[in-house]
Formats: structure tokens, sequence, C-alpha cells
């Protein structure tokens, strides 16, 4: 069953097409639910990094196309890049210097990363604020932009990224050591 579309750059032809081409649990750790938070996180820190919302948001539902698994895949991010050229380019909106950028900040995102165009650095830190679905409270020397590593903007991630997983608004601070 297809999704209803999210917005005019993810519209319900885009979704259906990421379901086909996407190996793993729809509903997974690198899923769905997942891609729909790097989604909202990336355009609400757009907003103050002035980065290219098309391009984050197309990056949200795209970064983990490729993934073969839910644990180590460090190929991923190239194969989603590959995959974005030759399967999806044709149904996007983008120009060649958007292409460039969402193709970028896919391959890049697991290398840990900072520097960067401030659009792919958005969509890097968007990836990153998720992190608490996995247990793993995001590093703010991990981030790449001040937004994201504002306290507040860490603290709302981590309770949307928490309430994910079940644990409702209010949920502990479950940082992990290093």
């Amino acid at each position: 069953m297809a999704e209803e579309a999210i917005s005019e750059v993810i519209n319900a032809a885009l979704l259906e097409r990421l379901r086909q081409a996407y190996p793993l649990n729809w509903d997974g750790t690198h899923g769905f639910s997942h891609w729909r938070r790097v989604r909202e996180i990336g355009l609400r820190l757009a907003e103050e990094t002035r980065a290219n919302p098309k391009v984050v948001e197309l990056f949200a539902f795209t970064h983990d196309i490729q993934r073969l698994n839910d644990h180590r895949d460090p190929q991923h991010g190239p194969r989603a890049s590959q995959f974005i050229r030759e399967h999806l380019v044709e149904m996007l909106d983008l120009n060649s210097q958007e292409v460039a950028l969402l193709c970028q900040a896919c391959e890049q995102h697991t290398q840990g990363l900072t520097e960067a165009d401030p659009t792919v650095q958005t969509c890097w830190d968007a990836d990153r604020l998720d992190l608490m679905r996995v247990g793993i409270y995001p590093d703010p020397n991990l981030l790449c932009t001040a937004a994201a590593r504002q306290p507040e903007m860490i603290a709302w991630a981590v309770s949307l990224s928490m309430e994910s997983q079940g644990y409702g608004e209010g949920c502990p601070d479950r940082r992990l050591e290093n």
C-alpha cells in the first residue's frame, strides 16, 4: 500500500518508488519513521542554517535507501548516492547543483565529517540528531552547525526520537558513556 504524500517534494510517487527500492523493514530502525524525523529535524535546522529545504527533505528520505542491514554497512551512503543518480534523479525537481549536494550528503553522511556546504552540514546534523532512536545521545562535538549544537535543539530532537520509541514526552536523559 502506497504512503500518502508528505509534501510537494516527498510525493506519493516518490514514496512508492522508495518503498519498492528499500531492502529492509519499512518500519525498522533506518526506515520510514526515521526518515520522517530526519526531515522534521532538518527542516527546523534549515530555518536557521539557510540550507536548501528541498535537498534536506530529499536527503531525509534517501540517505539510508540502500542499506543492506541495520548494523554496520559503511558503503550504504555511496550506494544511496548512486541509486539517486541512476534511479531517482528523473523524479526529482532538482538542478544539477542540488543533485550534487544531495549526493554528497548521502555519500558522506556516515564518515563523521563536519565541514561542507551548509546544506550538506544540515543534512548530516539532521541524521545525527536522531541517534537517540538507537540509544546514542547526540554529541555536540560531532555536529556541524551552530544551530544543531544548541542545547534546546538537541533536547528537542532527543525528545522526538525517544517519543518514537514509546518513551513519551519528558523521557529520561539516557546519555551513553563514550
